[in-house]
């Protein structure tokens, strides 16, 4: 039987050479013709990649897959970060975008993330249609035969991409400012990105891991703390106030302040809002997962600003920036985007903020967020996975159907299932689980308003999912 092809919240994923096959990709660049076949407007899908093993095999078979189905690749020959070819389909108008990636999973999987027209991850009612299509075609897909004449268009995303940067970060500030930076792309595809357009704008950048390597050093590409001891070290080294990183594609991002102090992501989208709505003057609204910390829905209300909370996944947030309803969108898994930029998760921009924020606030981090707290209160968010064993997975599928009255000694005020189960307590702290799609796991995001409290929340959360 052929492997079911599913795209969850960020696209196809799976280990190469296992599922992630030249049989599979063929299946699943057909169904995403199929679906571009029969949509209006122009049948022309972009095609690009992070630098992962065989990245331009896949490129190469996907363009010809989608040229033999009547639809015109454009081929992205050099490793791009997913955000500037998000920028990209919407400069050329085009009906899509086949990004080969697997953004922070480990090396040996890879990945086929879909774009539409309008730059965003696909919805569910497109993925659902191109999962139909895929399901469709069967066993597999005849590879068309080659021919050694047919070239394909080629794009170079990047320098319209940088332009844009450009007209969104303050850079002219930063340089004033005289900060060091130290960029770790983590062998991905914002390599010569950040570093290049902060270099060209006059700021002391340094880099590290700053060339192409499959195996991502031999681990996971994803700029979190236990990760980033190689940043830290360069920064140490070359007295820099802020050290930026993006993980694999570029989509998210991690931030260590200039003590050294990686400053996680629910931070960061906080400060940032905050920052927005200080130095732009956009009121329009913001945007958080469900799992994102409240620190922003405190902030929203201080600055009267509309609060959107959505379901995990950044498709939902990319849809309010399509629509212009918000200034800053993020989830507490290191995506954001801005107001008049791609509705997709933006590490690069990310960073080139934080930055910008560091120089015009003339303040660390560390300071700028207890300033933050002073403001609005204290906000102390955490994030655990337990593994259920079949037995306590039943149980506990069916436990979250009820609605608690309490956890941990405190009263739950409210019942939030805008995805999963979110439980608000009355010391405004709170509990959310979501249980992993695809194994026994229960993802725990808790939040504490007292640093003293996040150990014992964590305990209540964790007691409940196994009682």
């Amino acid at each position: 039987m052929a492997v079911e092809i599913k795209f969850g919240t960020s696209g196809w994923r799976a280990i190469v050479a296992e599922e992630f096959t030249l049989a599979n990709i063929r299946r699943a660049v057909s169904g995403i013709a199929t679906y571009v076949a029969s949509q209006p407007g122009h049948h022309t899908v972009l095609v690009g990649r992070d630098p992962r093993f065989l990245g331009e095999t896949f490129v190469a078979e996907a363009a010809k897959i989608l040229a033999s189905q009547g639809v015109t690749p454009v081929v992205i020959p050099e490793a791009a970060p997913t955000p500037a070819i998000s920028y990209a389909v919407r400069q050329r108008k085009a009906g899509g975008a086949i990004n080969f990636t697997a953004s922070h999973n480990p090396p040996e999987y890879n990945g086929i993330k879909f774009s539409t027209p309008d730059g965003a991850p696909a919805l569910p009612e497109v993925t659902k249609q191109i999962e139909a299509a895929i399901a469709a075609l069967g066993e597999g897909v005849v590879a068309p035969a080659p021919d050694p004449k047919k070239k394909f268009e080629e794009i170079d995303v990047k320098p319209a991409y940088l332009k844009r940067l450009g007209e969104l970060v303050n850079f002219a500030a930063i340089k004033k400012a005289g900060i060091k930076v130290v960029f770790d792309p983590f062998w991905g595809a914002a390599r010569g990105y950040s570093s290049q357009i902060l270099r060209e704008n006059g700021v002391d950048t340094a880099t590290v891991h700053d060339y192409r390597d499959v195996l991502f050093g031999g681990h996971a590409p994803e700029p979190d703390d236990h990760l980033l001891a190689d940043c830290k070290a360069k920064m140490k080294e070359t007295g820099a106030a802020l050290g930026i990183a993006t993980d694999g594609d570029a989509d998210r991002f991690g931030i260590v302040d200039g003590d050294g102090t990686f400053i996680q992501p629910n931070y960061i989208i906080a400060l940032l809002f905050d920052y927005l709505v200080e130095t732009r003057g956009w009121r329009n609204g913001v945007a958080k997962s469900v799992a994102t910390t409240n620190l922003i829905n405190a902030l929203a209300e201080h600055h009267k600003v509309q609060l959107y909370e959505t379901p995990v996944g950044f498709k939902y947030i990319g849809e309010l920036i399509n629509q212009d309803k918000i200034a800053i969108g993020g989830e507490e898994s290191a995506g954001l985007t801005i107001r008049g930029h791609v509705p997709e998760k933006d590490g690069v921009i990310a960073g080139l903020l934080v930055t910008e924020m560091v120089a015009v606030r003339g303040k660390s981090l560390g300071k700028q967020l207890k300033e933050l707290f002073a403001k609005v209160g204290e906000f102390y968010p955490n994030r655990e996975n337990f593994r259920l064993t079949p037995e306590v997975k039943e149980k506990f599928v069916e436990k979250v159907k009820t609605d608690p009255t309490k956890l941990g000694g405190h009263k739950v005020t409210q019942v939030v299932r805008t995805d999963g189960l979110k439980l608000v307590l009355d010391d405004g702290s709170w509990v959310c689980y979501r249980l992993s799609g695809t194994e026994p796991v229960v993802r725990v995001y808790s939040e504490a308003r007292r640093h003293d409290q996040t150990e014992t929340l964590s305990e209540a959360a964790k007691k409940w999912v196994l009682e």
